[in-house]
């Protein structure tokens, strides 16, 4: 089908669009003009199409018609960025968005590029605007230095902010670790931090001692709704609006889900059609106990299991293994506490494909059964 754009009345032009719009609902799709030309951008009319998918919570649309949902959807969704809590708007020539956790930006001058959608620089803002940014008075001795802004990041958060998407997605540290409302917190040009040690179980953070490693649960940091907050600050329109015709319910399920686990590099991606929206180090099976290659399904999932078996004239009994999603036989994708050589190229499993538990807990928050794994 192709449209051609005839010198009508705005009146006509609306009525036109309006019944392009009903056809696609009917059809169960929904498509909205997308910013294809790297021009400045002053208003939301005349682009190109895209789809778009509702959040029913929030009562606000995410489409990708400037990159936001794939952009959403390949640096961590609903853990990293939350729910969108405003439609997109032009502030200042710019289309913007807001999120429980942050703003996406469209820069048209790079069109095309990965540098198309950047993050607002949210948690810079709501520092200025409550007084509270200050300069560095002095360096921490330990951890990751930040000359930039002569802030220091360490721990639990440094651990968070080098997996979860480092600069481009958080921006530098703007103050040190810091107490609010009880909890420590860390702000960052893009994000606060807030530390929940509660996320970690006690029998994990008992392993932790025991072992001599840092583990980490994937919700033992957390990104404050500082979107949210900054919208209400200044006066954004976060009110619910009605679902366009055809919007779907966003879910991860939308789209054909696909997991692969490359044993040479000792690491998994996961794919929602063709977007990598995952990666992760992984251990897989030892000589003689080697991890099967093949396509596969999850075909069983628990998020905790012992497991105790004898096989190959070795016995063993592991507790309380977390995240646990079978894929061929008793091969499982799950959490390990025992070991920290996840992406070194060290197979130290029986077989099973293991993961850093914050990362097997985002990969089983994620998935499904039925989703397709590949070995190779």
């Amino acid at each position: 089908m192709s449209i051609v754009y005839c010198r009508n009345s705005a009146r006509q032009r609306l009525i036109l669009t309006a019944l392009f719009t009903l056809w696609l609902g009917s059809l169960g799709l929904i498509w909205i003009v997308t910013a294809a030309a790297a021009q400045p951008v002053t208003s939301l009319h005349r682009l190109p199409m895209a789809r778009v998918v509702y959040f029913p919570t929030t009562g606000h649309h995410l489409s990708n018609r400037v990159g936001f949902l794939d952009f959403w959807r390949a640096n961590g969704q609903l853990h990293t960025f939350g729910m969108p809590i405003s439609e997109e708007l032009v502030i200042d020539g710019r289309i913007v968005q807001y999120f429980e956790r942050a703003r996406f930006e469209y820069h048209p001058e790079y069109a095309g590029k990965p540098q198309q959608v950047q993050l607002g620089l949210i948690g810079r803002e709501w520092l200025e605007r409550s007084g509270l940014l200050k300069p560095a008075v002095a360096a921490n001795n330990s951890g990751a230095f930040f000359p930039e802004t002569g802030y220091t990041l360490d721990g639990e958060f440094l651990e968070f902010w080098e997996r979860r998407g480092g600069l481009p997605i958080f921006g530098f540290p703007i103050s040190a670790e810091t107490q609010e409302d009880g909890t420590i917190v860390q702000y960052f040009e893009r994000a606060r931090f807030r530390y929940h040690p509660e996320a970690l179980s006690p029998f994990l953070r008992r392993q932790q001692s025991i072992y001599g490693f840092d583990l980490d649960a994937l919700h033992e940091v957390q990104i404050d709704d500082l979107g949210h907050q900054l919208a209400h600050l200044l006066g954004i329109n976060t009110r619910p609006v009605a679902r366009l015709p055809g919007a779907v319910d966003w879910s991860p399920a939308l789209w054909s889900r696909r997991i692969e686990v490359d044993l040479s590099r000792q690491y998994l991606f996961a794919y929602e059609d063709d977007l990598l929206v995952f990666t992760a180090p992984v251990a897989t099976g030892r000589d003689g106990f080697n991890t099967p290659r093949g396509e596969f399904t999850i075909y069983y999932r628990l998020p905790e299991q012992t497991m105790a078996d004898c096989l190959g004239g070795e016995c063993w009994y592991v507790p309380n293994i977390p995240w646990v999603q079978y894929v061929v036989g008793g091969v499982a994708l799950h959490g390990t506490y025992w070991h920290n050589a996840h992406g070194t190229g060290a197979r130290m499993s029986h077989g099973c494909i293991n993961l850093r538990i914050d990362d097997a807990q985002w990969l089983y928050e994620w998935a499904d059964l039925g989703v397709a794994v590949t070995v190779y």
